[in-house]
C-alpha cells in the first residue's frame, strides 16, 4: 500500500493522470537506464582503446600510469561544482547538455597525437564525464524514491551492459582497422540519437529556488565512511578498465584478437551482478552482500595473478566484475537517501572520496609495474576487496 502511494505522489509530481502511473513511471525508468547506458557505451569505447592508443604513441606502462591519471583528476575538478549545479538547476536539465558534450570529449582522444595531448583530452573527458554522472545518478536515486524500492542497481547494470557493448564494439573496430577516432564517432552518433529520443522522459526534478550556503561546509561524516568503501571498489574497477587489456597482452600474453576478453568478461559479469543485486541486497541486507562482496573482489584478483593464462585470468576477471557489481549502487543509494544533504551534493560527496580510486588506482598500477612487474600491481590491487569486507562492518550508515 505503501509502494502505491509513493507511486501516486510521483505521478501528482509530474503531471500525469493516476491511470497511466505505472506506464509513465517505466518510461522514466526506462529513460534513465538509457542515460546510464550511454555513458558506459562511450567510457568503454575508450577503454578498448587503450592498447591501440599506447602503442601508437609508444608509452610505457609508467608514462601510460602516469597519462591516466588526468581523466580522475578533471573529475575531481570538479565534483562539488557538479553537485551544485545539479541542485541549483536540476539533474534533467545538467544530463540533458553534458550528455552530448561527453562523448564530443571522447572524439577527442582519438586525435592525440602526442602523450602532452591524451592527458589534457583526457582531463576535459574527466570534467564532463563528472557532470554526467553526478546528475545521472542523481536521476537514479530520484527514480528510485517514485519506486519506493531499489532500483539503482539495475541502473548501473545499465551502465555495464553498455560496457560490454562497448568492448565488443571495440573488438570489431580493432579487427577492421577502424582508427579510434572514426570508432569514437560511431559511438557519438548513437548518444545523440539516445539524448534526443530521452531526455523528456527523465525525472522532472526542479532545482532549488535558492542555494545558499558557506564555501565550505564539512560533510557529514556517513558520507564520508560511504566514500571509503566506494573507493576501495573504484580502485579496483580503474584496474579493470584501464589495465585490463595491457594485462592480457603483457602478462597473459593472449593472442591480439582475444587481447579484449579479460576486460569483455569483466564487464559481463558485473552486469550480471548488478540485475540480480537488488534481489540479493533485498535477502541478505546491503552489509552482507558487500562484505561477500570484497572476499569475491580478492579471490578474482588473486587468481589472475597466481595463474596468468587465458582461461584463469578470464575466470578470475569475472569473479572482479561479480564481486564490484553492487558496492558502487549501494553507497550512491544510500547517499541519495541520508535525508541532511541535497542527493546530488551528498551522492558528490561520496563521489569525490569514491573517485580518488580512481585518480590512485592507474598511476599506483604503472608505477609498481615499472619498479616490479603488472603482474605483482594486480596483487597490490586485490587487498582492496579485503579492505572492502573490513570496513563494512564498521560503518553504520549500511544496515
Amino acid at each position: 500500500m505503501e509502494e502505491i502511494n509513493a507511486n501516486r505522489e510521483a505521478t501528482n509530481e509530474v503531471n500525469i493522470l493516476p491511470e497511466t502511473a505505472e506506464r509513465a513511471l517505466n518510461r522514466i525508468r526506462i529513460a534513465v537506464a538509457l542515460f546510464y547506458f550511454g555513458q558506459g557505451i562511450a567510457f568503454a569505447s575508450w577503454a578498448s582503446r587503450i592498447p591501440d592508443i599506447k602503442n601508437s604513441l609508444r608509452l610505457s606502462d609508467g608514462e601510460l600510469g602516469s597519462i591516466l591519471l588526468a581523466l580522475p583528476a578533471g573529475q575531481l575538478f570538479t565534483m562539488i561544482i557538479s553537485g551544485r549545479l545539479v541542485t541549483r538547476f536540476g539533474s534533467k536539465k545538467v544530463l540533458t547538455i553534458t550528455a552530448p558534450l561527453y562523448v564530443l570529449a571522447l572524439t577527442n582522444l582519438g586525435l592525440a597525437a602526442a602523450p602532452w595531448h591524451l592527458a589534457v583530452f583526457l582531463f576535459i573527458f574527466g570534467i564532463v564525464g563528472n557532470m554526467c554522472n553526478i546528475s545521472v545518478n542523481t536521476q537514479g536515486a530520484e527514480a528510485e524514491k517514485m519506486f519506493g524500492r531499489s532500483i539503482m542497481t539495475s541502473f548501473h547494470g545499465a551502465w555495464s551492459i553498455a560496457g560490454f557493448t562497448g568492448a565488443l564494439i571495440g573488438l570489431l573496430m580493432v579487427n577492421l582497422h577502424i582508427t579510434p577516432y572514426s570508432h569514437f564517432w560511431i559511438v557519438s552518433f548513437l548518444i545523440f540519437i539516445n539524448v534526443a529520443l530521452n531526455h523528456n522522459h527523465l525525472v522532472p526534478g526542479k532545482g532549488a529556488v535558492t542555494v545558499r550556503t558557506k564555501k565550505f561546509v564539512m560533510p557529514e561524516w556517513n558520507l564520508i565512511q560511504l566514500g571509503i568503501i566506494g573507493f576501495c571498489s573504484m580502485a579496483t574497477e580503474g584496474a579493470m578498465f584501464d589495465w585490463s587489456g595491457v594485462y592480457f597482452k603483457d602478462i597473459v600474453h593472449a593472442p591480439r584478437s582475444l587481447v579484449i576478453l579479460g576486460y569483455a568478461s569483466f564487464m559481463i559479469m558485473m552486469a550480471t551482478g548488478r540485475f540480480i543485486g537488488d534481489k540479493i541486497i533485498g535477502k541478505l541486507g546491503r552489509r552482507t552482500t558487500i562484505k561477500i562482496s570484497g572476499l569475491i573482489i580478492s579471490a578474482g584478483m588473486f587468481t589472475s595473478v597466481f595463474f596468468p593464462f587465458v582461461i584463469t585470468a578470464t575466470i578470475g576477471f569475472m569473479l572482479v566484475g561479480i564481486g564490484v557489481s553492487s558496492i558502487v549502487p549501494t553507497v550512491y543509494s544510500v547517499a541519495g537517501k541520508n535525508g541532511k544533504v541535497a542527493p546530488g551534493i551528498a551522492i558528490a560527496i561520496v563521489s569525490s572520496v569514491s573517485y580518488f580510486g580512481f585518480l590512485l588506482g592507474p598511476p599506483l598500477i604503472g608505477g609498481i609495474s615499472e619498479l616490479s612487474s603488472l603482474q605483482y600491481s594486480y596483487a597490490v590491487i586485490g587487498c582492496f576487496g579485503l579492505l572492502v569486507s573490513f570496513l563494512v562492518t564498521k560503518i553504520k550508515a549500511i544496515e
